[in-house]
């Protein structure tokens, strides 16, 4: 038989070849039948189901009839598990979960009755019949079912794309539809790193045929080498700015919400104890950062919050009835940060004598945060605060003295000698000019990593990277407008804590251990809290200016607020100094957020 194939070959011949109808054709048949049936089984899902549930019906009913109590049951816990927390299991839109409950109910209770009943009871055929088609229309439709059969026919033809972008061998392990996209899990050849995949992107968007910016490439969750997932962009969750939803935390113990990652999962991070760095450039939304920190941080009872602001307060002055020192000066800012020194060391010696190892933050004894905007300005305009800032960034942690500083470029000048920098836990990166800049507010290598601060294209987003953040994931930052940020200073006010006693006796007894020089100009700082000597009224500074209110107050009390406006000073500085002048004698509440001067 082949010697004659190949004669016929020979003679430019086609040898005939007899197909046997009991043989390949029957199987090549089934073959195209099953391929049909997998490529288009998100069409005839629905349809299926209802076959399903037809065979399960008559086997139950002529088998287990008492069973439909229990399928109903079951049918009402699954409709009320997809209702409630379907988002689990990635229904996260509020109409998916109803859709999925209002089948799920439905299917169970057809089925419970058609087992009690039999399938031809009734109007029980005429019910599949109907609610088949109907209830199946809402899932033709779905936009995300519909986008999962274009992923699954775009990857598909995977071997063809990683061809043609340069990572031939590579393979899809996995993939899912969500809200803004897809994202897929890729097993990579022999010999490639996710650095090679991470150089491809550029290629990967022109391959995928998505818009530029649309293609993430980050490590899979167990960090393995040869694998990396691939999250793909259909709309831009963060093309609008995202308005803040309130105080996420009422405590430093808790993590922070700074915005939404792309995902919408919020971007949290916990503060407690770590010192964090804020960079970006000029209207990157740098600021917007720091309203949200500093709404959160209002929020927490047992946080007391110092800043400096060398624009004369320009940025953080709206916050100033939550924040207990505000200094706006270089002398400010040096009195301030050396005063947080001394707490620093009053404090580690409180522990060692009781043998604790770390200061818990409550509210009588709260930690220190220290806001700080530009702080390369800080460093340029006062050397001496450079020393203090950095004796923090390397002791803090322990005793709950914290530094937060926001600044354009973070060099090795600016943040003086270098430990300030290498001491921040928490590094939160807006836009940046120059690619080299990612490293400087990141840390070196972060470039080279997929952390691409350089291409964040619209104001408040941001990269995280924290201990439980080590991935290039983009965030964006929630946007607080200046009455938000008036109303929210105004909220927390009444709830803010005051220093514990250990921090105010070691400031009130700095002066004298320092020698008379440096004592005499910390008591002339606008920012410091003097005590009254021997119930003497004081002859100057914010301290005058609140005795001469309260001396001059009605019999109904001058109001807190004004009290602080008058002063430029904090409510814990005022409550305090009413407090001490109340034990005198010299000061009344005549009701609640209301004082004056005893008569």
């Amino acid at each position: 038989m082949k010697r004659h194939a190949r004669r016929m070959r020979r003679n430019g011949l086609q040898p005939m070849v007899v197909i046997d109808s009991n043989g390949p054709m029957p199987d090549l048949a089934a073959i195209i039948i099953a391929r049909g049936l997998w490529r288009y089984r998100s069409e005839i899902g629905p349809v299926a189901l209802a076959l399903a549930l037809v065979i399960a019906a008559l086997a139950l009913h002529a088998s287990h009839p008492r069973w439909w109590f229990g399928i109903l049951v079951v049918a009402i816990a699954t409709a009320s598990a997809l209702a409630l927390v379907g988002d689990r299991v990635g229904l996260l839109l509020r109409i998916e979960r109803a859709y999925a409950a209002t089948v799920a109910l439905s299917a169970g209770g057809w089925l419970a009755a058609t087992t009690a009943l039999g399938l031809t009871y009734g109007p029980l055929p005429q019910v599949i019949l109907v609610g088949t088609p109907v209830l199946s229309i809402p899932w033709w439709v779905h936009r995300r079912r519909r986008a999962r059969v274009r992923v699954e026919r775009t990857l598909a033809a995977w071997p063809e794309i990683s061809q043609a972008v340069g990572l031939t061998g590579s393979r899809v392990m996995s993939a899912v539809v969500d809200v803004w996209g897809w994202r897929a899990r890729f097993g990579l050849a022999r010999g490639q790193t996710i650095q090679d995949a991470i150089a491809k992107i550029p290629a990967l968007e022109s391959a995928l045929g998505t818009f530029r910016g649309a293609v993430r490439v980050h490590p899979t969750r167990d960090d393995r080498a040869n694998r990396f997932e691939l999250r793909v962009l259909n709309i831009d969750p963060h093309a609008n700015a995202i308005a803040w939803p309130g105080p996420s935390v009422t405590a430093i113990t808790e993590p922070i919400d700074l915005g939404p990652f792309e995902d919408a999962l919020p971007a949290r991070v916990l503060l407690l104890r770590r010192h964090a760095l804020i960079g970006g450039i000029a209207g990157s939304g740098k600021s917007g950062g720091i309203n949200v920190l500093m709404g959160n941080l209002s929020a927490c009872e047992d946080v007391v919050i110092w800043a400096i602001d060398l624009k004369r307060g320009m940025e953080l002055q709206p916050w100033a009835p939550c924040i207990d020192r505000l200094g706006t000066t270089p002398e400010d800012a040096v009195r301030l940060l050396r005063d947080a020194v001394i707490i620093l060391e009053a404090r580690a010696a409180t522990l060692a004598k009781s043998g604790k190892r770390v200061w818990e933050p409550t509210r009588d004894n709260p930690a220190l945060v220290i806001v700080i905007d530009e702080y390369a300005e800080l460093a340029e305009e006062a050397a001496d605060a450079t020393s203090h800032s950095d004796s923090i960034a390397r002791r803090g942690r322990a005793v709950a003295v914290q530094l937060i500083a926001a600044t354009q470029r973070p060099t090795q000048k600016a943040m003086g000698k270098g430990a300030v920098r290498s001491q921040m836990d928490v590094r939160v990166s807006f836009r940046v000019r120059e690619r080299k800049d990612v490293d400087l507010i990141l840390g070196q290598g972060m470039l080279n990593a997929g952390w691409h601060a350089q291409t964040l294209n619209a104001p408040g987003k941001f990269l995280l990277s924290a201990p439980e953040h080590d991935t290039p994931r983009r965030a964006r930052a929630y946007l607080l407008t200046d009455e938000t940020v008036r109303a929210t200073a105004e909220r927390h006010t009444a709830r803010r804590p005051s220093l514990d006693e250990v921090s105010r006796r070691a400031i009130d007894e700095a002066p004298a251990s320092r020698g008379p020089e440096q004592g005499e100009a910390r008591l002339q700082t606008e920012t410091t809290a003097t005590t009254p000597v021997d119930g003497l009224q004081p002859q100057e500074g914010p301290e005058a200016v609140l005795w001469q209110m309260l001396s001059q107050a009605t019999e109904e009390g001058t109001p807190i607020v004004h009290l602080m406006k008058g002063t430029g000073m904090g409510r814990s500085w005022v409550y305090y100094r009413l407090q001490e002048l109340s034990k005198a004698g010299r000061a009344t509440q005549t009701a609640r957020g209301r004082w004056r001067a005893s008569s």
